[in-house]
């Protein structure tokens, strides 16, 4: 037998899965995208609840504004008082959630790090393009020094910022779980500047009295939002560098706006006749200029350190008119030359 006859060419046999495989993907192609859904949920939504959502959520809590219209110190005590903050949210009310009411810590900003110096529990909100909230409680004064700082801050500069950050949880429409979240925002303040533009009117002088022998109106501006029960305050009076005596306001509460309060006070006179009638403050005609400086606050019986120190902090300056009070009393207001 022939060799030809013994072997035969080779011959490549058609693999016969491939079609099989076709028709069973195009059987079966419901499942496979269903099976692909299914991952892509698996993987995808839990990617979406648990970053993209949460980032979303802290997003529009950052874009919030926050404006504070007023804020109320009242029955003020040493160790505690009572602070009303009214304010305004306004936010981007595409994604409607709701933020859980959360304690805010209020932060003195100006300065690295900021201060802490007060806490306030805000209450909880909701995504409204406007909202207002409103917010009264005691509070109790756990760091003194860190709110004398403010009260220092408030009361000498034109304006402070104030930042307010807290904890909260932000609850998303349709999605049943609580995404954590900080609230932090920064507002500016205008403090009272240092009392600039403070003012005494109708003067009155006692020739003869060693005590309450000076009583005046006093007139404070205050530019800030802030309403404050002071109360009873002395304020120690220089002239020329000299302690001349003490003036006394008593239940001072300042309000936003223009504030008088009438005065008394106790004041040696040997130095301001002499001023009145002796060279270089004749030549002001009685228009002599002083300084006050807080010296002590009492509310309700209680020492109040956080303002007392706060007013004696910077000395506010003042120019008084004793020209018409000293000719009443029979005082010269003219240069007197002795011999």
């Amino acid at each position: 037998m022939s060799d030809s006859k013994l072997h035969s060419p080779d011959t490549e046999t058609a693999p016969m899965a491939a079609p099989a495989k076709k028709s069973h993907f195009k059987r079966f192609w419901w499942a496979y995208l269903l099976a692909f859904l299914i991952v892509a949920t698996v993987v995808i939504v839990p990617s979406v609840l648990l970053v993209a959502v949460p980032k979303l959520a802290q997003q529009r809590l950052n874009q919030a504004k926050l404006t504070i219209d007023g804020i109320t110190v009242t029955n003020t005590q040493t160790g505690s008082l009572v602070m009303g903050i009214n304010s305004t949210i306004e936010a981007d009310n595409s994604v409607h959630a709701t933020v859980d009411a959360f304690t805010g810590t209020m932060y003195l900003a100006d300065v690295d790090p900021p201060l802490a110096f007060a806490q306030i529990d805000f209450p909880q909100t909701s995504s409204s393009s406007l909202q207002t909230v409103n917010v009264t409680q005691k509070i109790q004064i756990s760091d003194l020094g860190s709110f004398t700082s403010f009260n220092k801050a408030i009361l000498s500069k034109a304006s402070v910022n104030v930042q307010v950050k807290g904890d909260t949880h932000i609850h998303v429409s349709g999605i049943s779980r609580a995404y954590p979240a900080t609230f932090d925002k920064t507002v500016t303040l205008k403090g009272l500047n240092n009392f600039n533009g403070i003012s005494i009117s109708d003067p009155s002088i006692s020739a003869l009295a060693p005590k309450n022998n000076f009583n005046a109106t006093v007139h404070l501006p205050n530019p800030s939002i802030l309403t404050l029960d002071i109360g009873n305050t002395t304020f120690t009076n220089y002239f020329n560098g000299m302690n001349v005596g003490q003036t006394y306001i008593n239940n001072l509460v300042l309000y936003p706006g223009d504030n008088a309060f009438p005065t008394t006070s106790d004041i040696k006179q040997l130095p301001i006749i002499n001023a009145l009638t002796q060279k270089p403050f004749c030549e002001l005609k009685g228009k002599l200029p002083f300084e006050l400086m807080g010296s002590n606050v009492v509310n309700n019986g209680q020492v109040l350190p956080y303002f007392r120190d706060a007013l004696a902090a910077t000395n506010q300056s003042v120019t008084i008119d004793l020209s018409e009070a000293a000719a009443k009393v029979g005082l010269p207001v003219m240069c007197i030359t002795l011999f």
